[in-house]
């Protein structure tokens, strides 16, 4: 496979490690934010963590007295096995992490238009989302999910194997883990290259966390080699064949119940799996017994595999996966009285009267100082620290008066903090953000009962704009590169504002810190709050980042800019590649008020006389003797918080030989859907059609040249399955009707018919988008009319040629194409042609849906002939 391909550069645009401090999903705070959400009560990624009850405060003591961890390895968003991770750690308690070697960008996206990078930032937050529910962290290799790939090898050879391997160590490394345990086989199963090759590379990692002479960089900041005492691979039950012989796995038991939580492990992996929504993931709960199968992939030295190792029989609790490792104090030497203090904080907790704990808390907090092992006494300290708060039902907050500010501006941050309980509390001092440092304001009084100060924080004029960490920089073809390396595993970097606030109580201090952000009430969901952005000083962002050209014609460009900032001015200036004309040349631009915004418009064309080849148009906003040349896009989903991203302000033009056949289409979307937009600009009149419209019957449908089904969309509408009689009466009075890609797996089972005979819709794809393309009929309609397809036609395709191909099919049908990915046998399912009456059905499984938005010239050429249905009517 081409080595810069799998993700194109289109794809790209659209889409300090401390896991103490940083974490928004980590130890006690995630225990309490999964209790606090499954009790009915918003649980939020940006604000102060919500105030935990008397049972949560209760859990969390018992927590104080478990040292013991795992770490699950797997390669995506939504393979964790969230009853697993729930019922680790919420019943047995351990400090819990899953660690996703990608970030799922590679996928499809059922609740909006993202994808590429975009996309990945979404399935991040939704992991993030799932963690605050199972308690868990999260964390992440390099590894772009590049697409579908069928073996492990190739999977290794595109992500970097040292790459990723040295990322999974890091992890290791720093999260400490005393078990290991993976998703899927590092052997040959019956599954796709990536998860092998997760499983591989945890595999290795085990071993390869505990030599020094591995990444020796890494070994800084306190960071150690570390060994785990074993990995294990954890089968799910769905993969097991009927029959087979299971005496090589431990069975076990996820499932169970929490009684301080009210809630089974079954019914709160349900809603942490739920998060999952633009994969469609919802699950119904689980409420009894829940048996998952273990083997034993290897062990540390001098270790025995205990339970884990044992042949099948009676399933056993998750204290088996542990297999003898010690989680009590017992495991370190000196622990006995801080042991005593632990179980006696647990004991005499009064739930009526938390506060009465503090006292226990900042004795086993002083105890603490004598725990030989630096990363447990750290991560005890920060769970006494957040149960201390706890049980004081102290607030603390920072917020900003505006959602964005811009470098070099002033920002007005607003500090409170509120002591409800009984117990004295002296607020000491509040450490203001100052530049890249932090200003301490001493306040030393008692806090009686509240506290708020306001502070206006000048902004360096070079402080970077907000963007994903793993986006700053154009990514390689199977990772993102960073810069810094603290931040590799991380799920997110930290707040660019962040506000510290010292508080004494009894003999001891602690200093709790909150990220700046922005809270508002919205007038149905009440009080809301979303991350604070640093944005630049002007957002340029063109109203497309693809242009076609199918007819060498102007076309008009219009560019929104957006201020960051008050009183911005200056000029756009479009920067035409060889071989184009940008009118005019450039273009005058005035911002009053931050937040406003204004648009200026160009048109673009190839110049006289010039053969137009394929190029890219740089947009620059020129202000205040500094260049602009990104824009801000923001995701907005209800279940993840409000994200922004900065994208270069490029566009790509494409010239387009194009004949169309039939302009009038109606289309009925799919999930996400960019095709309409894509066709609209090579001159299709595109019209939605909706629930109304495929309702009110074939009569209706008459005045389309062609009907084109999105990809999905089969899988996500009701009226749509419904509709087949409807839309063959329209084929067989002479219309085309192109239905793109559907799914029909255990997850999205079709059974409905699709075509007007039958065919079936398999799993069979082909991942390699430059996979040699055979015409087993060169003389089809398909590819000659109105435009003569070649093999340059299928050049320059991005991710995959196609997925979801048909596997069986009805002589009616025709096939026109055959390709495979290397080594395996050719597939003819990508493209179906069949006449029905006067009109013709497709179904094809090739990537439009990629190529369309992406501007691959053949893909529309090939599209347009699949409109055209082969019809000498429809031909101008």
């Amino acid at each position: 496979m081409h080595s810069s391909s799998r993700t194109s550069p289109r794809a790209r645009a659209r889409g300090f490690w401390s896991v103490v401090d940083y974490s928004p999903a980590f130890g006690f705070w995630a225990l309490v934010m999964a209790m606090t959400l499954l009790a009915d009560r918003p649980a939020r990624a940006a604000g102060p963590p919500p105030q935990p009850n008397a049972a949560q405060i209760q859990l969390g003591l018992q927590k104080l007295g478990v040292v013991g961890s795992a770490l699950y390895v797997a390669a995506h968003p939504d393979d964790e096995n969230t009853t697993l991770l729930a019922s680790l750690g919420n019943g047995a308690l351990l400090r819990t992490a899953y660690l996703s070697a990608t970030r799922g960008d590679g996928g499809q996206n059922l609740i909006g238009a993202e994808k590429g990078p975009a996309l990945g930032l979404i399935r991040t937050q939704e992991l993030l989302a799932a963690r605050r529910i199972d308690g868990a962290e999260q964390f992440f290799t390099r590894a772009r999910d590049f697409g579908f790939s069928k073996s492990p090898d190739e999977t290794l050879r595109i992500w970097g194997r040292d790459a990723i391997l040295a990322d999974m160590v890091a992890v290791i490394r720093r999260f400490r883990p005393d078990v290991i345990i993976t998703r899927f086989s590092p052997g040959p199963a019956d599954t796709h290259g990536h998860h092998t090759a997760s499983a591989m590379l945890a595999l290795k990692a085990f071993r390869a966390a505990a030599d020094p002479k591995f990444h020796p960089e890494q070994l800084t900041g306190g960071v150690t080699p570390w060994q785990a005492r074993r990995i294990l691979w954890n089968r799910s039950p769905w993969s097991i064949h009927p029959g087979e012989d299971l005496s090589g796995f431990q069975k076990v038991d996820i499932g169970g119940y929490q009684p301080l939580l009210g809630v089974s492990f079954g019914e709160m992996a349900a809603e942490s799996r739920s998060m999952h929504k633009s994969q469609g993931f919802g699950v119904a709960s689980s409420r009894g017994p829940e048996l998952e199968y273990f083997k034993l992939l290897d062990e540390a030295p001098g270790s025995s595999g205990g339970a884990a190792a044992d042949s099948n029989g009676g399933a056993g609790g998750v204290s088996a996966i542990l297999g003898g490792v010690d989680t009590t104090w017992a495991r370190f030497k000196g622990t006995a009285r801080l042991r005593g203090l632990v179980e006696k904080a647990a004991q005499k907790f009064a739930p009526a009267a938390p506060h009465a704990s503090i006292p226990a808390l900042l004795e086993i907090d002083a105890a603490l100082d004598a725990v030989p092992d630096a990363g447990w006494r750290a991560q005890k300290k920060k769970e006494v620290r957040d149960l201390i708060v706890a049980c004081a039902g102290l607030y603390a907050d920072a917020t900003a008066a505006d959602f964005r500010a811009a470098p070099g501006s002033d920002v007005e941050i607003t500090a409170s903090a509120i002591n409800r309980s009984p117990f004295p509390i002296t607020l000491r001092e509040v450490r203001w953000p100052a530049g890249r440092a932090a200003a301490a304001v001493a306040v030393a009084k008692p806090l009686k009962p509240s506290f708020e100060a306001k502070q206006a924080i000048h902004l360096p004029d070079d402080l970077p704009p907000s963007t994903p960490y793993w986006l700053e920089a154009p990514p390689e073809p199977g990772l993102y590169p960073v810069a810094d390396a603290r931040l590799i595993g991380a799920p997110e970097q930290p707040a660019p504002l962040r506000v510290g606030f010292v508080f004494h109580l009894g003999d001891r201090d602690i200093t709790i810190e909150r990220a700046v952000s922005f809270k508002w009430t919205d007038p149905v969901m009440g009080e809301r709050y979303r991350p604070l952005e640093i944005v630049p000083a002007v957002s340029v962002r063109p109203d497309s980042d693809v242009l076609m050209f199918p007819d060498g014609a102007a076309h008009p460009l219009t560019v929104l800019l957006t201020a960051g900032a008050a009183n911005v001015s200056g000029t756009v200036r479009p920067s035409a590649p060889a071989g184009w004309v940008v009118e005019p040349p450039s273009a005058p631009f005035s911002l009053a008020a931050k937040g406003a915004d204004t648009s200026v418009s160009f048109r673009v064309r190839p110049a006289p006389g010039a053969a137009a080849t394929a190029a890219t148009l740089k947009i620059v906003a020129e202000a205040g003797g500094r260049g602009f040349a990104r824009g801000v896009v923001r995701i907005e989903h209800a279940h993840i918080p409000t994200q922004a991203l900065l994208i270069d302000a490029d566009v790509r033009l494409v010239p387009l030989p194009l004949l169309t056949a039939g302009t009038r289409i109606g289309y009925i979307p799919g999930p996400g859907d960019e095709v309409p937009a894509s066709l609209r600009q090579v001159g299709y009149d595109v019209t939605m059609l909706g629930d109304d419209a495929l309702a009110a019957g074939p009569a209706a449908l008459a005045r389309f040249d062609a009907i084109v089904v999105g990809v999905r969309a089969y899988n996500t509408s009701d009226r749509l399955r419904a509709a087949h009689a409807a839309l063959m009466s329209y084929v067989e009075a002479g219309g085309v009707l192109v239905v793109q890609y559907n799914t029909n797996n255990r997850i999205a089972p079709l059974s409905v018919p699709v075509g007007p005979f039958p065919f079936e819709i398999g799993r069979e794809r082909v991942t390699d988008e430059e996979a040699a393309v055979t015409f087993t009929r060169p003389e089809h309609p398909a590819l000659t009319s109105p435009n003569p397809i070649s093999a340059r036609d299928f050049e320059g395709w991005v991710q995959e040629r196609g997925l979801y191909f048909a596997e069986h099919w009805d002589p009616h049908y025709e096939t026109v194409l055959s390709m495979h990915d290397p080594g395996e046998k050719p597939l003819e399912g990508a493209l179906l042609w069949a006449r029905h009456g006067k009109g013709t059905f497709v179904y094809t499984g090739l990537a439009f849906f990629r190529q369309l938005p992406d501007g691959v010239p053949g893909a529309f050429r090939l599209f347009a002939n699949l409109l055209g249905g082969g019809h000498a009517a429809h031909a101008r």
